[in-house]
């Protein structure tokens, strides 16, 4: 009896569709399923994570600068929400700017904005130049945490109205509307960066 011959190895098996393309080439379906997301992203779905920006966080501290006062305004540890914190009166000596530095320590502020007083123009006056050489007075004391400076038009007007709704007379609580004023400019700040992030 002549020995068995050996069997050929059997080819692996890969399911594939085979296309007849003989006729031409078949038609393309373009049809699109509907995802029901009510109850959430289906699982058999993979979508990468979307990147998260990180964004500074920290207390920042307003600040109103007027020729006689200026208003103080502080956010929140995140950085969402401004708050009234006290009115400082401006000093030949310093001490004021000498009190701003020992807030900014105190309360551990990342960041500082102070109000530049433009017109509605957009021009800048007396006012915008005075708030600017007091932003760098600032600046030169805190070496270490950013002065930004930035257009407070209307702040005061601002304020003011707010409180009027609120009940208080700002004409006889200037100090109360020079914190209010602070609010307004950090809270723009705030806002604004929390809408670029």
């Amino acid at each position: 009896m002549p020995p068995a011959r050996p069997r050929p190895a059997q080819p692996e098996y890969h399911p594939t569709t085979e296309i007849d393309l003989t006729r031409g080439f078949p038609p393309v379906s373009n049809e699109t399923s509907e995802i029901d997301l009510s109850k959430g992203w289906p699982q058999h779905l993979k979508v990468p994570p979307r990147p998260e920006r990180s964004r500074p966080t920290g207390r920042v501290l307003g600040v109103d600068v007027g020729t006689v006062r200026v208003g103080l305004a502080l956010s929140d540890p995140t950085g969402t929400l401004a708050s009234p914190l006290e009115t400082l009166k401006r000093a030949k000596d310093g001490s004021d700017l000498d009190r701003l530095v020992a807030l900014v320590v105190e309360h551990e502020v990342t960041e500082v904005v102070v109000g530049e007083p433009v017109h509605l123009s957009g021009a800048s006056g007396a006012s915008a130049a005075d708030a600017g050489d007091y932003a760098q007075a600032l600046a030169d004391r805190i070496a270490d945490v950013p002065v930004h400076l930035i257009d407070e038009r209307l702040s005061t007007v601002t304020a003011a109205s707010h409180l009027r709704a609120g009940g208080i007379d700002s004409r006889k609580q200037r100090s109360v509307i020079d914190q209010a004023a602070a609010v307004v400019i950090l809270q723009q700040f705030l806002d604004g960066r929390r809408a670029r992030s």
